[in-house]
């Protein structure tokens, strides 16, 4: 029996899983049988991605930075639908323009989503996966290996969680717990099309190689990351090809500043560079959501 039939009937987890990757995951965790718990803000987005799913599913509307609305989601899943066997911490938002200039709070918001959440969701989901000797995979990006500039929050954050889940590994292997990372590159989502529409952003994606500034679509990119998952891998690359440019790491930041010590100063005399705020329909949905639960709070 393979790794994908040993999840049928037993339970995953997904944050961000009210769109884009967040949402394909939940469908390809399904298609192998397991029960599914979607977490984010969007309630009605959640109810929207879960409707289809031919398995046993649960929907919580939750902040994933915070701490004990987590802890107490993480009790309502194990109650719901069981101790979970593959945790995903996927939930992610980003922002880009120049740092100098950046909005204070939205630049800490990506780092608070991105780094703390997923650790606050290992955290909280740790019980579980000990009771099942399960799986917990963080999903990081391209951006952990290969910095940009005008992308500060999301590199920084993206780099760290890729540390705290090496550190994680470490730490729990002795307990037969596998943790992951999947390195996931340009994938067609709200949050990618949106920094398109930033005429910087674009452009400085225009100067990578070919190969390497191709978009994927969001379901094939949750096939690959969905195959990690059935083996329990240690690295996760989406697309496959990644895994070759890992040796070439070192090279990166020499050759991103030399770039960029070309093209900004024509980009700014063409255009405007100006801070995008949170990018995507999602990244919107997360601060609208955030400021509204303050507010109800106060």
């Amino acid at each position: 029996m393979g790794q994908s039939d040993a999840l049928r009937g037993r339970t995953a987890v997904v944050t961000g899983a009210a769109r884009g990757l967040g949402a394909a995951l939940a469908r390809e965790l399904a298609g192998r049988g397991m029960r599914v718990a979607l977490l984010g803000l969007e309630a009605e987005r959640l109810e929207k991605a879960a409707r289809p799913l031919p398995v046993e599913t649960r929907c919580y509307a939750v902040d994933v930075t915070d701490d004990e609305a987590m802890r107490r989601t993480a009790e309502a899943v194990t109650n719901d639908l069981g101790a979970p066997s593959v945790v995903i911490a996927n939930a992610g938002v980003a922002e880009g323009g120049p740092f100098a200039t950046s909005d204070a709070a939205s630049w800490r918001r990506v780092i608070e989503v991105n780094l703390i959440g997923s650790a606050i969701t290992a955290r909280s989901f740790l019980p579980g996966l000990l009771a099942s000797h399960g799986y917990f995979l963080q999903v990081a990006s391209t951006a952990a290996f290969g910095s940009a500039p005008m992308m500060s929050a999301y590199c920084a954050s993206k780099a760290g969680v890729e540390s705290f889940a090496q550190s994680l590994r470490a730490e729990l292997a002795h307990q037969r717990i596998g943790v992951g990372i999947a390195y996931v590159h340009w994938t067609d989502t709200d949050m990618i099309r949106d920094a398109d529409r930033h005429t910087v952003l674009r452009e400085l994606r225009a100067h990578m190689p070919p190969g390497a500034r191709k978009t994927y679509p969001v379901q094939r990119v949750a096939s690959w990351v969905a195959q990690g998952v059935d083996h329990k891998s240690a690295t996760v690359y989406a697309p496959p090809w990644l895994r070759l440019v890992q040796p070439l790491r070192p090279l990166f930041p020499y050759a991103v500043t030399a770039v960029s010590r070309r093209a900004l100063p024509r980009l700014a005399r063409d255009s405007s560079v100006e801070p995008t705020g949170l990018l995507g329909v999602g990244g919107r949905a997360d601060w609208h959501a955030l400021r509204r639960h303050r507010s109800e709070h106060q």
